[in-house]
Protein backbone atom coordinates (compact mmCIF):
# COMPACT_ATOMS: atom_id res chain seq x y z
CA UNK A 1 0.00 0.00 0.00
CA UNK A 2 1.40 3.39 -1.01
CA UNK A 3 2.00 5.57 2.08
CA UNK A 4 -0.06 8.72 2.48
CA UNK A 5 2.37 11.62 2.86
CA UNK A 6 0.71 13.66 5.60
CA UNK A 7 1.08 16.55 8.01
CA UNK A 8 -0.77 17.44 11.20
CA UNK A 9 -1.89 21.05 11.69
CA UNK A 10 -2.93 21.50 15.32
CA UNK A 11 -1.98 24.17 17.87
CA UNK A 12 -2.13 21.84 20.90
CA UNK A 13 0.88 19.54 21.27
CA UNK A 14 -1.08 17.03 23.35
CA UNK A 15 -3.66 16.68 20.59
CA UNK A 16 -0.92 16.25 17.98
CA UNK A 17 0.74 13.54 20.06
CA UNK A 18 -2.53 11.65 20.57
CA UNK A 19 -3.31 11.75 16.85
CA UNK A 20 0.20 10.59 15.94
CA UNK A 21 -0.08 7.71 18.41
CA UNK A 22 -3.43 6.60 16.98
CA UNK A 23 -2.18 6.85 13.40
CA UNK A 24 0.97 4.89 14.13
CA UNK A 25 -1.01 2.11 15.80
CA UNK A 26 -4.16 1.93 13.67
CA UNK A 27 -3.32 3.58 10.33
CA UNK A 28 0.23 2.48 9.44
CA UNK A 29 -0.08 3.66 5.82
CA UNK A 30 -0.11 7.29 7.05
CA UNK A 31 3.39 8.75 7.02
CA UNK A 32 3.65 11.96 9.03
CA UNK A 33 6.28 14.17 7.38
CA UNK A 34 5.70 17.29 9.47
CA UNK A 35 3.69 19.12 12.13
CA UNK A 36 2.48 22.71 12.42
CA UNK A 37 0.95 24.61 15.31
CA UNK A 38 -0.38 27.54 13.24
CA UNK A 39 -1.33 28.29 9.66
CA UNK A 40 1.97 30.07 8.90
CA UNK A 41 3.92 26.93 9.69
CA UNK A 42 1.35 24.81 7.89
CA UNK A 43 1.58 26.87 4.71
CA UNK A 44 5.35 26.44 4.67
CA UNK A 45 5.07 22.66 5.10
CA UNK A 46 2.47 22.40 2.35
CA UNK A 47 4.69 24.31 -0.07
CA UNK A 48 7.74 22.22 0.81
CA UNK A 49 6.12 18.77 0.46
CA UNK A 50 4.09 16.77 -2.03
CA UNK A 51 1.25 15.85 0.30
CA UNK A 52 -1.59 13.37 0.04
CA UNK A 53 -3.37 14.29 3.28
CA UNK A 54 -3.55 17.09 5.84
CA UNK A 55 -5.07 16.59 9.29
CA UNK A 56 -6.40 20.03 10.10
CA UNK A 57 -7.76 21.68 13.24
CA UNK A 58 -10.21 24.53 12.65
CA UNK A 59 -9.29 27.15 15.24
CA UNK A 60 -5.60 28.09 15.42
CA UNK A 61 -3.37 31.13 15.94
CA UNK A 62 -3.10 33.59 13.01
CA UNK A 63 -6.35 32.41 11.46
CA UNK A 64 -8.40 29.26 11.03
CA UNK A 65 -8.40 26.24 8.73
CA UNK A 66 -10.45 27.98 6.07
CA UNK A 67 -7.96 30.85 5.95
CA UNK A 68 -5.19 28.33 5.37
CA UNK A 69 -7.00 26.54 2.57
CA UNK A 70 -7.80 29.86 0.91
CA UNK A 71 -4.11 30.80 0.96
CA UNK A 72 -3.11 27.41 -0.43
CA UNK A 73 -5.50 27.80 -3.35
CA UNK A 74 -5.58 24.90 -5.80
CA UNK A 75 -4.40 21.67 -4.22
CA UNK A 76 -4.21 17.94 -4.80
CA UNK A 77 -4.12 16.76 -1.17
CA UNK A 78 -7.16 15.70 0.84
CA UNK A 79 -8.08 17.17 4.22
CA UNK A 80 -9.45 15.55 7.35
CA UNK A 81 -10.75 18.10 9.83
CA UNK A 82 -10.08 17.22 13.47
CA UNK A 83 -11.82 19.66 15.79
CA UNK A 84 -13.93 20.13 18.90
CA UNK A 85 -16.31 22.46 17.02
CA UNK A 86 -19.15 20.80 15.14
CA UNK A 87 -20.60 24.04 13.73
CA UNK A 88 -18.11 23.92 10.85
CA UNK A 89 -19.10 20.46 9.65
CA UNK A 90 -21.42 21.41 6.79
CA UNK A 91 -19.06 23.99 5.32
CA UNK A 92 -16.08 21.67 5.71
CA UNK A 93 -17.69 18.69 4.03
CA UNK A 94 -19.31 20.67 1.23
CA UNK A 95 -16.26 22.64 0.23
CA UNK A 96 -13.04 21.52 1.85
CA UNK A 97 -12.78 18.22 3.68
CA UNK A 98 -12.83 14.55 2.80
CA UNK A 99 -13.84 13.77 6.38
CA UNK A 100 -14.74 15.53 9.62
CA UNK A 101 -13.67 14.14 13.00
CA UNK A 102 -14.82 15.50 16.33
CA UNK A 103 -12.62 15.48 19.42
CA UNK A 104 -12.16 13.34 21.39
CA UNK A 105 -11.19 11.24 18.38
CA UNK A 106 -13.01 7.97 17.83
CA UNK A 107 -10.51 5.35 16.65
CA UNK A 108 -13.16 3.70 14.48
CA UNK A 109 -13.99 7.02 12.82
CA UNK A 110 -10.30 7.80 12.32
CA UNK A 111 -9.76 4.47 10.58
CA UNK A 112 -12.81 5.11 8.37
CA UNK A 113 -11.53 8.58 7.50
CA UNK A 114 -8.07 7.33 6.53
CA UNK A 115 -9.54 4.42 4.55
CA UNK A 116 -11.76 6.90 2.69
CA UNK A 117 -8.78 9.04 1.68
CA UNK A 118 -6.69 5.96 0.84
CA UNK A 119 -9.40 4.85 -1.57
CA UNK A 120 -9.54 8.26 -3.24
CA UNK A 121 -5.78 8.50 -3.71
CA UNK A 122 -5.56 4.93 -5.01
CA UNK A 123 -8.22 5.66 -7.61
CA UNK A 124 -6.52 8.89 -8.65
CA UNK A 125 -3.23 7.04 -9.13
CA UNK A 126 -4.96 4.34 -11.14
CA UNK A 127 -6.64 6.91 -13.37
CA UNK A 128 -3.29 8.57 -14.08
CA UNK A 129 -1.69 5.26 -15.13
CA UNK A 130 -4.35 3.33 -17.01
CA UNK A 131 -6.81 3.70 -19.85
CA UNK A 132 -10.23 2.95 -18.43
CA UNK A 133 -13.81 2.95 -19.61
CA UNK A 134 -16.52 4.27 -17.29
CA UNK A 135 -18.36 1.46 -15.53
CA UNK A 136 -21.90 2.53 -16.29
CA UNK A 137 -25.05 0.83 -17.41
CA UNK A 138 -25.83 3.03 -20.35
CA UNK A 139 -29.54 2.40 -20.69
CA UNK A 140 -31.08 4.11 -23.70
CA UNK A 141 -34.09 5.18 -21.64
CA UNK A 142 -36.41 8.13 -21.55
CA UNK A 143 -38.01 10.16 -18.80
CA UNK A 144 -40.97 12.47 -18.82
CA UNK A 145 -40.82 15.94 -17.34
CA UNK A 146 -43.88 18.02 -16.49
CA UNK A 147 -44.76 21.09 -18.53
CA UNK A 148 -47.51 23.70 -18.22
CA UNK A 149 -49.53 21.91 -20.86
CA UNK A 150 -48.72 18.29 -20.01
CA UNK A 151 -45.37 16.54 -20.17
CA UNK A 152 -42.35 16.18 -22.42
CA UNK A 153 -40.36 13.00 -23.04
CA UNK A 154 -36.56 13.27 -23.31
CA UNK A 155 -33.70 10.79 -23.70
CA UNK A 156 -31.78 10.41 -20.44
CA UNK A 157 -28.47 10.29 -22.31
CA UNK A 158 -29.15 13.71 -23.84
CA UNK A 159 -28.90 15.18 -20.33
CA UNK A 160 -25.35 16.37 -19.58
CA UNK A 161 -25.96 17.55 -16.03
CA UNK A 162 -28.59 18.82 -13.61
CA UNK A 163 -28.28 21.84 -11.32
CA UNK A 164 -30.25 22.49 -8.16
CA UNK A 165 -32.28 25.68 -7.77
CA UNK A 166 -34.18 25.35 -4.47
CA UNK A 167 -37.24 23.22 -5.29
CA UNK A 168 -36.51 23.40 -9.00
CA UNK A 169 -33.87 21.73 -11.17
CA UNK A 170 -32.22 23.01 -14.34
CA UNK A 171 -31.57 20.25 -16.88
CA UNK A 172 -28.72 21.00 -19.28
CA UNK A 173 -29.04 18.95 -22.44
CA UNK A 174 -27.02 18.52 -25.60
CA UNK A 175 -27.15 21.26 -28.25
CA UNK A 176 -27.34 23.97 -25.55
CA UNK A 177 -30.90 23.06 -24.61
CA UNK A 178 -32.02 23.77 -21.04
CA UNK A 179 -35.15 22.82 -19.15
CA UNK A 180 -36.43 24.11 -15.80
CA UNK A 181 -38.42 21.47 -13.92
CA UNK A 182 -40.40 21.89 -10.70
CA UNK A 183 -38.70 18.92 -9.04
CA UNK A 184 -35.76 18.85 -6.63
CA UNK A 185 -32.29 17.63 -7.55
CA UNK A 186 -32.80 14.76 -5.12
CA UNK A 187 -35.77 13.63 -7.21
CA UNK A 188 -33.61 13.42 -10.35
CA UNK A 189 -30.78 11.78 -8.41
CA UNK A 190 -33.11 8.88 -7.60
CA UNK A 191 -34.70 8.79 -11.06
CA UNK A 192 -31.38 8.72 -12.91
CA UNK A 193 -29.34 6.58 -10.51
CA UNK A 194 -29.51 3.54 -12.82
CA UNK A 195 -28.62 5.55 -15.91
CA UNK A 196 -25.04 6.48 -15.14
CA UNK A 197 -25.68 9.72 -13.25
CA UNK A 198 -23.93 10.60 -10.00
CA UNK A 199 -24.08 13.47 -7.53
CA UNK A 200 -20.74 15.34 -7.49
CA UNK A 201 -21.76 18.33 -5.35
CA UNK A 202 -24.74 19.55 -3.36
CA UNK A 203 -25.78 21.50 -6.47
CA UNK A 204 -24.82 19.16 -9.33
CA UNK A 205 -25.79 15.78 -10.73
CA UNK A 206 -23.78 14.69 -13.80
CA UNK A 207 -24.06 12.15 -16.57
CA UNK A 208 -20.84 10.13 -16.22
CA UNK A 209 -20.75 9.40 -19.93
CA UNK A 210 -20.64 13.17 -20.59
CA UNK A 211 -17.43 13.64 -18.61
CA UNK A 212 -14.52 14.60 -20.83
CA UNK A 213 -11.83 15.03 -18.16
CA UNK A 214 -11.20 15.07 -14.44
CA UNK A 215 -8.88 17.59 -12.84
CA UNK A 216 -7.38 17.10 -9.40
CA UNK A 217 -7.47 20.15 -7.19
CA UNK A 218 -9.22 21.71 -4.22
CA UNK A 219 -12.02 19.22 -4.37
CA UNK A 220 -11.53 18.15 -7.94
CA UNK A 221 -13.36 19.23 -11.06
CA UNK A 222 -14.98 17.56 -14.05
CA UNK A 223 -15.12 19.01 -17.53
CA UNK A 224 -18.05 17.85 -19.64
CA UNK A 225 -18.16 17.40 -23.39
CA UNK A 226 -19.80 20.83 -23.76
CA UNK A 227 -16.66 22.24 -22.01
CA UNK A 228 -18.62 23.10 -18.89
CA UNK A 229 -16.45 22.74 -15.77
CA UNK A 230 -18.18 21.67 -12.56
CA UNK A 231 -16.73 21.39 -9.03
CA UNK A 232 -16.54 18.06 -7.23
CA UNK A 233 -17.11 18.08 -3.47
CA UNK A 234 -14.48 16.10 -1.56
CA UNK A 235 -17.19 14.00 0.05
CA UNK A 236 -18.46 12.98 -3.43
CA UNK A 237 -15.08 12.32 -5.05
CA UNK A 238 -14.71 8.64 -4.11
CA UNK A 239 -18.05 7.70 -5.65
CA UNK A 240 -17.28 9.61 -8.85
CA UNK A 241 -13.85 8.02 -9.26
CA UNK A 242 -15.42 4.63 -8.59
CA UNK A 243 -17.04 4.79 -12.03
CA UNK A 244 -13.57 4.75 -13.62
CA UNK A 245 -11.71 2.08 -11.64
Amino acid sequence: MTPLQSIIVEDEKTSRDILKKYLHKYCPNVQIVGEAENIKQALLLIRQNELDLVFLDVEMPYGNAFDLLEQVGDRSFETIFVTAYNQYAIDALNEHAAYYLLKPISIDELIKAVDFVTEIKAKERQLSQEILQPKITNHNTKISIPTQTGFEVIDTQSILYCQADDNYTHLFLENDITKLVSKTLGFFEKKLAENGFTRIHKSYLVNVSAIQSYQKGKGGMVVLKNNKALPVASSKKARLLGFFS
